[in-house]
């Protein structure tokens, strides 16, 4: 359907255009603002903004996105169908999901877990708009549960970069200044676990920057990050490697010693030359691209075709490797990659000694 299309069905049917107008509001606004009987004043409005800052630093930055993009689709999709996204009906609910899981046309249907981030999204923005969703409710609950039992598949799971991965990849960078930075991005990712976001994020003090994720703090041991994470604060310790060629911290510190940065973002773009390392914070993309490009590179799982391998690996892949190359007692990595249970820590685990307790031969069989 094009453009003028959806206006014109839109126009026809008399539904307001919310949802762009909900989404600018919603911007401006953030659900928080003085009741009708208070009067305003300088000191409240102030403290209104104040509220608004807090409200939207509750979520993730990348989480707030998703959501305002799953708001975004949803009022797009009520606008052609000529209906309010506003007050919420899960009768609408329930046939936006099924629209989601088997659509018409050339539009590919979405994966259960899609789906469900989806309806967390809206769920979230209906509470942030003084309205709430239930999503028990007979219209959604049992057409979830259909879409589960008819679509429902394994998830996809990235591939895991092993120790002898991690190595090739280093290998193939050079010993520029940005050769030293992604070294260190690849060593410090993988030794310590941590996300994408959780990496570029990091500062080199406390309070450095505004959208700071964390700090960094280098011993003669190792390193260690305290990070705000999506659990809330975490400290990751980063021990010394056996060789300088494989040490994270060696790879931080000869970052931050060529780059001469001892201020801000540990992680930060250079020059077109190379040559200097500018004061903007990396985005989380690129770890992203320098990890697919490092694999490219240094012909990991050659056997298959290019789009293949690219399609296999991404940053979760440096979480996923630690997960599978540490030969220590699954606690450990746990508390690593900052898991609340060890059940999610074992969806890490590519490769584990599944059968290293047998309970068979223990009860007596």
């Amino acid at each position: 359907m094009t453009t003028e299309e959806e206006k014109s069905i839109s126009s026809n049917s008399g539904a307001p255009n919310i949802a762009q107008g909900g989404e600018r509001d919603q911007e401006k606004s953030n659900g928080i603002a003085l009741p009708a009987h208070v009067a305003g004043s300088g000191t409240l409005d102030r403290l209104v903004d104040t509220a608004r800052d807090y409200a939207k630093a509750s979520t993730a930055e990348n989480t707030n996105k998703a959501y305002a993009a799953d708001w975004k689709h949803f009022g797009r999709w009520c606008r052609i169908k000529g209906t309010d996204p506003l007050p919420p009906s899960s009768e609408m609910i329930g046939l936006y999901i099924a629209d989601l899981a088997s659509p018409s046309g050339k539009t590919p249907a979405l994966s259960v877990s899609t789906i469900e981030r989806r309806l967390s999204g809206l769920a979230w923005t209906f509470t942030q708009r003084g309205f709430s969703l239930d999503r028990k409710n007979r219209h959604i609950a049992t057409v979830l549960a259909g879409i589960k039992r008819k679509h429902a598949r394994p998830p996809v799971q990235k591939e895991a970069i092993l120790r002898d991965d991690i190595l090739a990849m280093v290998a193939t960078l050079d010993f520029g200044l940005r050769g030293l930075r992604d070294r260190a991005i690849l060593l410090l990712g993988y030794a310590g676990g941590l996300r994408r976001s959780e990496i570029v994020s990091l500062d080199i003090h406390k309070d450095d920057t505004p959208d700071s994720g964390g700090w960094i703090e280098v011993f003669e041991n190792g390193a260690l990050l305290t990070l705000n994470a999506k659990t809330g604060w975490r400290e990751v310790e980063i021990g010394r490697g056996s060789s300088d060629q494989t040490c994270p911290v060696h790879a931080i510190e000869q970052w931050l010693h060529f780059a001469t940065i001892d201020f801000g973002p540990v992680f930060t773009r250079t020059s077109r030359d190379g040559k200097k390392a500018l004061e903007t914070r990396l985005s989380d993309k690129h770890v992203a691209r320098l990890i697919k490009r490092c694999v490219l590179d240094a012909g990991i799982r050659s056997e298959l075709s290019e789009n293949d391998r690219l399609a296999l690996f991404s940053g979760h892949s440096l979480r996923a490797g630690l997960a599978s190359s540490a030969e220590v007692d699954e606690r450990y990595v746990q508390k690593q990659l900052g898991h609340a249970s060890a059940e999610m820590t074992r969806r890490y685990q590519r490769r584990r000694d599944r059968f290293r307790v047998n309970l068979t031969k223990a009860a007596g069989l």
